[in-house]
């Protein structure tokens, strides 16, 4: 599964409207709720705040990835956010977030999780793909810029072997 499957164009909310990390889950659970027509928000919010009080997904300079597993939910969905000035999020290195990437499966789908966690970080590996995001300049830019990354990642993948 491609990450470009997953954060469409009608997933990436450019110009986060959110204060601080709380507003990010509200914001972009209502992003997900609709590009996906999912009807559990309040249980998808609970999973995304729960995981968060165990340890701040703020994991890189600019970078958040709140995270949560629903029971009976299937696959996994995601809805991407982007801001231009920086929110607040209680990052554990303290600075504010440019980029939140949202992400919410299945209990049963641990096995897809993680290859979605993993493609993620194979993108953020590359500092210039935070610089690109934040500079997009509206939802279709942005989702422009993930499926150049991810075709990059993908080819020099597929030279390797």
């Amino acid at each position: 599964m491609l990450l470009q499957d997953i954060f469409t164009a009608s997933r990436i909310k450019f110009g986060l409207e959110a204060a601080d990390k709380d507003e990010i889950f509200e914001e972009l659970v209502d992003v997900l709720v609709r590009g996906y027509n999912i009807s559990n928000r309040e249980e998808i919010l609970h999973a995304i705040e729960e995981r968060e009080a165990k340890m701040s997904t703020g994991i890189k300079t600019g970078i958040a990835l709140p995270h949560g597993k629903v029971e009976g939910f299937a696959g996994i969905c995601g809805a991407l956010g982007v801001s231009e000035s920086g929110v607040d999020y209680d990052a554990l290195d303290g600075e504010p977030v440019f980029l939140v990437i949202l992400l919410v499966s299945g209990t049963e789908s641990a096995e897809i999780h993680l290859k979605i966690l993993k493609k993620i970080a194979e993108l953020l590996e590359n500092p210039d793909f935070l610089t690109d995001m934040k500079n997009s300049g509206s939802a279709e830019k942005a989702f422009s810029v993930l499926k150049n990354y991810e075709n990059a990642v993908e080819k020099r993948e597929l030279n390797e072997r």
